[in-house]
């Protein structure tokens, strides 16, 4: 690996200034990572839901995640439905109203982040002119169904 003739001491100092250069590296990434960075935005830190309950997990089920992205045309609805399961959501375009019959009304737009409701009934529609794109990032758990399909309140 080193020409013959190489001393002992050089060689240890050869083999040394990568992983010397290796560590500094890790140690300027590390220190330079975390909330401080430009390059890290924090979309939203909450324990309630958009209408103020307090977020739960299903403890008695092994988790199960997923992650959607939801295209609504002009007009659209989604029709009323409920989330078993926490839901984060980030409106990536669009403008979106969302009505929770009881506890009012909400209009999401881009770059908005929401903790939905749980077990509440909502209906949400595409009141802008543009399509609306959400990630929707549920938080479930093996047989629970993440979206179910309820009446309207009356």
């Amino acid at each position: 690996m080193f020409a013959p003739g190489t001393s002992r001491p050089l060689k240890a100092v050869l083999m040394a200034v990568p992983l010397l250069a290796l560590s500094l590296g890790v140690l300027f990434w590390s220190t330079g990572r975390g909330d401080a960075r430009e390059d890290v935005i924090p979309l939203l830190a909450t324990d309630k839901t958009v209408i103020g309950q307090p977020i739960s997990y299903s403890v008695e089920k092994p988790a199960k995640v997923t992650a959607v992205i939801v295209t609504m045309q002009p007009g659209d609805q989604t029709g009323w439905h409920k989330h078993q399961v926490p839901l984060f959501g980030y409106m990536l375009e669009g403008e979106l109203t969302v009505d929770y019959g009881e506890h009012g009304k909400r209009v999401y737009r881009k770059g908005d982040a929401l903790m939905e409701a749980i077990d509440a009934a909502h209906d949400g529609h595409n009141t802008g002119s543009g399509v609306v794109r959400i990630l929707a990032v549920f938080m479930g758990a093996e047989g629970l169904k993440n979206t179910v399909l309820v009446e309207p309140p009356k």
